[in-house]
């Protein structure tokens, strides 16, 4: 490591311009000096498949037609200056050459050498082992994939509207999402509210059912949080006519609907799978030692035996000294200041600032249930309704990079003007496969 320091000029590769990346890349440009010694020169380089930093707790909102998608992305180059950004998708990582191959949206092969490395590209859809759900579920992580479901509900909703079957019309009046963690319980909240809209334009649907149906293995919706805040989410949930059917889930999919584990088949075109996220295969590729597909760091975010590189975020299970013998959980949260201390880190490691260790206490949560509703702890304070809302967007505003007077007044329009409600065909089915491990679909830090 003290090589490095000597050397003309030093590389630093943060792989994944997610929450964790994102924060590394800002963390470290401030970490470095105005002006370094003479002879001295490190240069950051960020490899990242969209060029654009996504914000995903308001993913929900750009699906139901609350939020323009623009507001919630920030430009990586306006946001970063001073880093390079190389937009592409990293493929494989060779620890023993410092070298990592990326390939760009093009096709383009590249590779880049480093002196240090962070490893920061989150995490992907968890697929289960059931029939039908890769081919006929639409999941949710990314823009693309928010878009989509967005024209598709609409859709649905209108050709439903010109159906004279009235069994046709009810299989695209109902809508199943399937995990009660925070996604699928926002996307689930929010849907019959976006659908209300949409259906009350079309005189043909008066009187029309329309469904919302979310499903979980687990007990409880949002099983992780509070009971109060469980039972507040699930209260809302149920007041707006959604079906919370808990300890059950999709035994298998098609065309035409779902089985469910309880026998029942509900006839649907729309599966939204919110299942959960594993880390990025890459990581696994990588070579280098895993705890539960997550790599394996020291409190200081470096990889044992290969201090040369760092890991943060999803991709890394970071001792909890908060919690002895854990490890941090995979939430935004976390990734943030993981992102925030990996560039500190790295920045020391080249003789800038001093080496910390990882300690963090949650803070709390925030779950945007839509309407004026919403459930949240600030400092383990349980919050519903009003008080809850009104904190759950300050939490976001303050959170947000960028873009935060848009926000606010995206919101002020939805709650004045009513919100635009047009397919654009933008996006095709294919374009946003469920298996977000595959390379078209980017790979980007979770929600929480």
């Amino acid at each position: 490591m003290s090589a490095v320091q000597d050397r003309p000029r030093a590389r630093v590769v943060i792989v994944g311009g997610g929450f964790a990346g994102f924060n590394a890349a800002r963390s470290l440009r401030r970490s470095l000096p105005g002006s370094l010694p003479p002879g001295r020169d490190i240069e950051i380089v960020l490899v990242n498949p969209t060029d654009y930093f996504l914000y995903l707790p308001l993913l929900p909102e750009v699906s139901a037609a609350i939020l323009d998608p623009r507001r919630i992305t920030t430009s990586l180059p306006a946001a970063l200056p001073g880093v390079r950004l190389a937009l592409g998708e990293v493929t494989d990582v060779h620890p023993d050459d410092h070298r990592v191959d990326y390939v760009d949206p093009e096709g383009g092969e590249h590779v880049l050498d480093y002196d240090r490395l962070i490893l920061s590209v989150g995490s992907v859809n968890k697929l289960l082992p059931v029939p039908g759900v890769a081919e006929h579920a639409h999941g949710f992580r990314g823009i693309p994939e928010a878009l989509y479901l967005r024209d598709h509900v609409i859709r649905q909703i209108e050709l439903a509207a010109a159906s004279p079957d009235p069994a046709e019309r009810a299989a695209r009046c109902t809508f199943v999402v399937v995990g009660a963690g925070y996604t699928g319980t926002e996307v689930a909240a929010q849907g019959p509210l976006f659908t209300r809209v949409v259906a009350g334009r079309h005189a043909e649907l008066r009187g029309q059912p329309i469904r919302w149906q979310l499903l979980d293995v687990a007990p409880k919706v949002l099983p992780e949080l509070d009971p109060r805040l469980s039972r507040t989410a699930d209260r809302v949930l149920r007041s707006r006519g959604v079906e919370v059917l808990m300890g059950t889930s999709v035994e298998e999919a098609t065309g035409d609907g779902v089985r469910l584990t309880t026998g029942e088949f509900v006839p649907t075109r729309t599966l939204v799978w919110c299942v959960g996220v594993r880390p990025d295969p890459l990581v696994e590729r990588s070579g280098l030692p895993t705890h539960e597909g997550r790599l394996v760091v020291s409190p200081t975010l470096a990889v044992p035996d290969c201090r040369d590189v760092y890991a943060c975020g999803d991709a890394a299970a970071v001792p909890d000294l908060t919690r002895p013998g854990e490890v941090t959980a995979m939430t935004a949260q976390h990734a943030s200041r993981q992102g925030t201390l990996a560039g500190r880190n790295v920045a020391a490691s080249l003789g800038f600032g001093s080496t910390r260790a990882y300690r963090h206490y949650d803070l709390g949560f925030v779950v945007d249930l839509g309407g004026t509703q919403a459930a949240a702890n600030p400092l383990r304070v349980p919050l519903s309704g009003l008080p809850a809302k009104a904190v759950t967007r300050g939490y976001h505003l303050l959170s947000m990079p960028a873009n935060r007077v848009r926000t606010a007044i995206d919101w002020l329009l939805d709650s004045v003007t009513g919100r635009q409600s047009v397919q654009l065909g933008l996006l095709h089915p294919g374009a946003v496969p469920l298996d977000s491990s595959s390379p078209e679909v980017p790979r980007l830090a979770p929600l929480r």
